[in-house]
């Protein structure tokens, strides 16, 4: 689905009214929305859709707002929500919506990193340079 570039910058400006180093990034023909490091929504056709969990779908919901579908109405969905333009509109009004979604990508970000194992350092065979240093002494031995 085409991104109408006025739009995109329309949606742009508004979030950067509310969020601080807002930045998008075009990805599988939409656009993915930042703030800062944290990607909080994102444009598909002419919607935004903001991130979403058990603290904000409700907010959507009761308004009749659906989650985003990539595949069509029959497929999958995602934890992103449509936003309702008149709220896009209303700095004010979006300030909160925008600061949940921040905070969802937050916790959710904090969550990867606290399931993430730590990395093993390999650690180097001692066999190897125990054969290297007897062959070494060897040949300096037959050398005298």
């Amino acid at each position: 689905m085409a991104i109408n570039e006025s739009f995109r910058a329309f949606v742009l400006d508004q979030l950067s009214r509310v969020a601080t180093r807002v930045r998008s990034r075009s990805m599988f023909g939409g656009v993915g929305i930042y703030s800062g490091d944290l990607f909080f929504a994102l444009i598909a056709g002419d919607t935004l859709y903001l991130k979403v969990d058990d603290s904000n779908r409700g907010d959507f919901e009761s308004r009749g707002l659906g989650p985003f579908r990539p595949f069509g109405d029959d497929g999958e969905t995602m934890q992103y929500y449509q936003l309702d333009e008149g709220i896009l509109e209303d700095v004010n009004e979006l300030r909160p919506w925008v600061d949940k979604s921040i905070d969802v990508a937050r916790a959710k970000r904090a969550t990867k990193t606290k399931r993430k194992p730590a990395k093993r350092v390999a650690k180097k065979s001692t066999a190897k340079k125990k054969s290297v240093r007897k062959r070494r002494t060897c040949s300096t031995a037959r050398a005298s």
